[in-house]
């Protein structure tokens, strides 16, 4: 099992930047894929980015491709999500999730977890 603790949210301006965190828990994170995703109030939760387990391999949503960057460090037990060019519609909360199938875009592929993490972008 494998917990996971999102941070790095906050207020940005339209066209900023924010990096965002994930810290897991337990011995054998480089044995998951590890995904990003988010949700707006009323919406339904969407898929944002994927890492594979040694990190050669990412996947992009196409509304943030060119902008976001996913990696992770396997030494720290912690992937990352960079933004950038942030725009007002990319508010939402923001969750990663470990999985230990593939570097999917879909939410039933994952099985673990984080509580999310804000970011809010104003125009």
């Amino acid at each position: 099992q494998v917990q996971l603790v999102e941070s790095g949210g906050g207020l940005v301006q339209a066209g900023g930047s924010l990096r965002l965190s994930c810290a897991a828990s337990g011995r054998t994170f480089s044995s998951y894929v590890m995904g990003w995703f988010r949700q707006n109030p009323g919406k339904e939760r969407e898929f944002v980015a994927a890492i594979t387990r040694s990190g050669g391999g990412k996947n992009y949503a196409d509304s943030v491709k060119g902008r976001f960057t996913i990696s992770r460090d396997n030494a720290k037990n912690t992937v990352y999500l960079q933004m950038n060019s942030l725009k007002p519609e990319d508010t939402a909360v923001y969750y990663c999730a470990a999985g230990s199938v593939i570097a999917s875009m879909l939410e039933s592929r994952y099985d673990y977890w984080g509580q999310g993490t804000e970011v809010t972008v104003s125009s």
